[in-house]
């Protein structure tokens, strides 16, 4: 695809997203806009594919993947690699699943589900924001959290310093929540 064609994609996705990606950083006020580049808009993948959601969340994937539809990916799904909020590499660590759709004013709109036998948490400081997870979810890395979402399965933690590392207050778990024997 040539760099022309690249950018008016970019632009399009953008236009499209209507403020999607600003309301995709971190809480803090501070870090709450996002440039309107080239940059921001490539550093996330929006989908409604289940293929596209496992090239997402592989190591060389997104810092941020957002589904616009309910999914469902039939085989175990893997969440590598270390990303930094926004894309940038000078921020914290720091990569995001949103299952939901907002407005201008990031009030949420819809919410999605994921349905996947299996969600091995490889990445950092992961969180998996509204909409439900319609599986089993195993955490091998520290600082998963669940933000007004929802497992309705197991949540299993690798170690008991994975589970203390977890913020899942905001969440929910129909499954049970333990450490692995």
């Amino acid at each position: 695809m040539s760099l022309l064609k690249k950018k008016l994609v970019a632009g399009a996705a953008f236009v499209a997203l209507g403020g999607f990606l600003g309301a995709c950083g971190s809480d803090d006020a501070a870090e709450d806009t996002t440039e309107e580049t080239e940059d921001a808009v490539t550093a996330a993948s929006v989908t409604d594919k289940a293929d596209e959601v496992v090239a997402s969340l592989k190591e060389d994937g997104n810092w941020i993947t957002a589904i616009t539809a309910d999914v469902t990916v039939e085989e175990d799904l893997t969440v590598s690699g270390t990303f930094h909020d926004g894309g940038d590499e000078s921020a914290d660590e720091y990569r995001k699943f949103a299952l939901y759709e907002q407005d201008d004013e990031r009030v949420v709109t819809d919410e999605f589900t994921l349905t996947v036998p299996m969600m091995t948490v490889e990445s950092p400081n992961f969180r998996i924001q509204n909409g439900t997870v319609d599986g089993d979810v195993y955490v091998d890395a520290e600082g998963f959290e669940l933000k007004e979402s929802t497992v309705t399965g197991d949540v299993t933690f690798s170690s008991q310093e994975m589970m203390d590392a977890a913020m899942m207050d905001e969440g929910t778990v129909e499954g049970e929540v333990s450490v692995e024997e």
